[in-house]
């Protein structure tokens, strides 16, 4: 759904942002802002500012930044819409009513209606759990070390031994066996009739990113089985798409998640002070867990169980972590099998130094993989080290898999040059070539450039916003137009239109963004530190660079000499990389030493050609693409 533009900057307006913010960081006044710690990374000093003038929010340490919409989205992890929502509950200000379909309205009703008995059960558990009747429960917990705190933080309790009791107790609340039935808590069997879901069991609520209970885990008192149960996908629960603990996690100072298997395990590094663990809910890790964590961290740690069950976890997992592009550590607990046990036996310390050891996740995979090869044995050696160039090939950025050549190389005591032959070899077999395929390297240069243009146009428009007067003198030969991104083109459109009325507001700018990641680019847009512009030359560069541009392209020319060229290049460059597979080949089979060393000087005089080339055709290519973007 979308509100007004109107509604969002009556609902912005009407939050002050110092004291909003105020409620979440500790602010002291100084000049015309006020600074705190920033809560969104550690630090011992104040960089942390508050302007009430631009009702703006800027960290001079992480560079975060944005108004009082984007501090909500960020701190408390809100989509744009939930932001808003919040706010205007906070004004005191009434959001137009969401209007549904009959059927729609059928199904939030029951959504609403499962979400309220989920909350009444956790509320019955906990009583329980502190009642006479559930001494055994908490007894286990004590046994657990778990601190009265920390059972009321996760909400923990028990469910009597009697297979009825929560039935009767929603039933007293009015609740059909109709809502029942789907609500998860109750099971239906045609000849014993109704009776709890969870029964003798300690019981763990699993709470939705806005701690609303979604579902329950139980485990059982006893020997019975299951050990652990969680309550079926329901209409308010998808344990494939939330995690144990990231209602607490989710606000983290720490810029990385803990990925652990089990419930007791993110309780107890909660309780030991590491409030950023999570785990996934009685079912392996998913894409789709993947993507969630993605919305909050770009670095994940695994902490799964030493055992052989914990390590295959870790190898499936990485693969999906690496698809959202996560960086990914792998933390071992040996001699300990899981973190409870680790952190009870050598504390939270000997836990933070694992944590800072946590080794690379694709090394981890290599350990892992060497594990199934004796590397005694020169064939099997082989083998391994093949199975090492597959995995190699995964990287698509060259510098990436070069750096881990190197570190591989390193490790395994081998020439670096001979795991670079044996990648291309593998390539070669895998794609079915004669020679390898010749990456476009392109890419590289050309952002690079772009960014170059793109960082131009960012700071023009921050300079704008640092210093109004300048509109006036450049508003006649700079128009929004001029601005090749889409992006920026947009934020020059709404801040024209401003200083056309009179009216400099960047953070209702920020506000006419609805799409969450548009809003913090403009948020951090508008709160670039205007420094990186130190000079007048270099003020007088950002202020041409849009014009210059343009009359530069104007005048790019290619040469009859460089038009032929073009064409042949990369027919040039295939014979070349041909001959070099020819050579590299000839190199396996010979024994000599004499024609080796021959051998080598022609293949190293080929790369050399061929690397000429490829500068050569990355010019080319460049000079065509702007040619033709023009």
């Amino acid at each position: 759904m979308h509100y007004p533009e109107e509604l969002i900057e009556e609902v912005r307006t009407s939050n002050n942002i110092v004291d909003v913010i105020s409620g979440y960081v500790k602010l002291n006044r100084k000049g015309s802002s006020y600074f705190g710690l920033c809560p969104f990374h550690n630090e011992k000093s104040p960089s942390f500012s508050v302007s009430p003038n631009k009702q703006m929010y800027y960290c001079f340490g992480c560079h975060a930044g944005g108004n009082v919409i984007t501090f909500l989205m960020e701190y408390e992890h809100y989509s744009f819409i939930e932001a808003v929502q919040a706010l205007a509950d906070r004004a005191g200000i009434k959001l137009p009513e969401v209007h549904y379909s009959k059927e729609e309205q059928a199904k939030a009703d029951k959504k609403a209606a499962i979400m309220e008995m989920n909350k009444l059960a956790a509320n019955y558990f906990y009583s329980r759990l502190k009642s006479d009747a559930g001494k055994n429960g908490l007894e286990y917990f004590r046994q657990r070390k778990l601190s009265d705190e920390t059972i009321k933080h996760f909400g923990l309790g028990y469910s009597l031994q009697y297979s009825d009791d929560l039935y009767r107790y929603l039933k007293q609340k009015g609740y059909s066996d109709d809502i029942l039935k789907e609500s998860g808590l109750i099971s239906y069997n045609e000849k014993y009739g109704p009776s709890d879901k969870f029964w003798n069991r300690v019981m763990f609520p699993i709470m939705d990113v806005n701690n609303k209970v979604i579902g329950f885990g139980g485990r059982v008192m006893g020997k019975g089985e299951p050990k652990y149960l969680n309550s079926p996908e329901t209409i308010c629960f998808d344990k494939s798409r939330n995690l144990y603990g990231l209602n607490f996690a989710r606000i983290t100072k720490e810029k990385y998640m803990l990925l652990c298997e089990g419930y007791m395990d993110v309780i107890a590094m909660h309780q030991a002070g590491f409030t950023n663990a999570v785990a996934s809910l009685g079912t392996a890790f998913t894409s789709q867990h993947a993507m969630l964590l993605k919305r909050y961290t770009d670095e994940v740690i695994l902490v799964y169980d030493s055992d052989e069950a914990g390590t295959k976890a870790a190898l499936r997992a990485i693969p999906m972590l690496r698809t959202v592009d996560m960086s990914v550590r792998v933390l071992r607990m040996e001699p300990y099998k899981d973190p409870d046990e680790f952190i009870k036996n050598l504390g939270a310390d000997e836990f933070k130094k694992r944590i800072e050891q946590a080794k690379n996740s694709f090394i981890f995979e290599v350990e892992m993989l060497e594990k199934d090869y004796n590397m005694s044995d020169p064939e099997s050696k082989t083998r391994f080290f093949k199975e090492v160039a597959k995995k190699l090939l995964d990287f698509k950025e060259e510098l990436e898999r070069e750096n881990y050549i190197q570190t591989l190389a390193s490790i395994y005591k081998i020439d670096s040059e001979m795991l670079r032959s044996l990648l291309k070899s593998v390539s070669m077999t895998l794609s079915g070539t004669t020679a390898p395929i010749r990456p476009k390297p392109t890419v590289s240069k050309k952002e690079n450039k772009e960014d170059g243009m793109q960082l131009s146009q960012k700071l023009f428009l921050t300079w704008l916003i640092e210093e109004p007067a300048l509109y006036d003198k450049i508003k006649s030969y700079i128009t929004p137009k001029d601005f090749t991104e889409k992006f920026f083109r947009k934020v020059a459109e709404m801040l024209y239109e401003q200083f056309e009325k009179g009216e400099l507001d960047p953070a209702g700018i920020i506000s006419r963004f609805t799409d969450e990641e548009e809003q913090r680019k403009a948020a951090g847009m508008f709160n670039a530190s205007i420094r990186q512009l130190e000079t007048k030359e270099e003020k007088e560069k950002s202020q041409g660079a849009l014009a210059y541009k343009q009359s530069k392209q104007k005048k790019i020319k290619m040469t009859y000499m460089e038009k032929k060229e073009f064409e042949e290049i990369e027919d040039v460059i295939m014979d070349l990389e041909t001959n070099l597979s020819q050579i590299e080949e000839k190199m396996n089979g010979v024994t000599n030493f004499k024609e080796i060393d021959e051998l080598s000087k022609q293949r190293d005089d080929l790369q050399k050609q061929i690397d000429e080339k490829n500068e050569r055709y990355l010019y080319l290519l460049e000079l065509q693409e702007q040619i033709d973007n023009q």
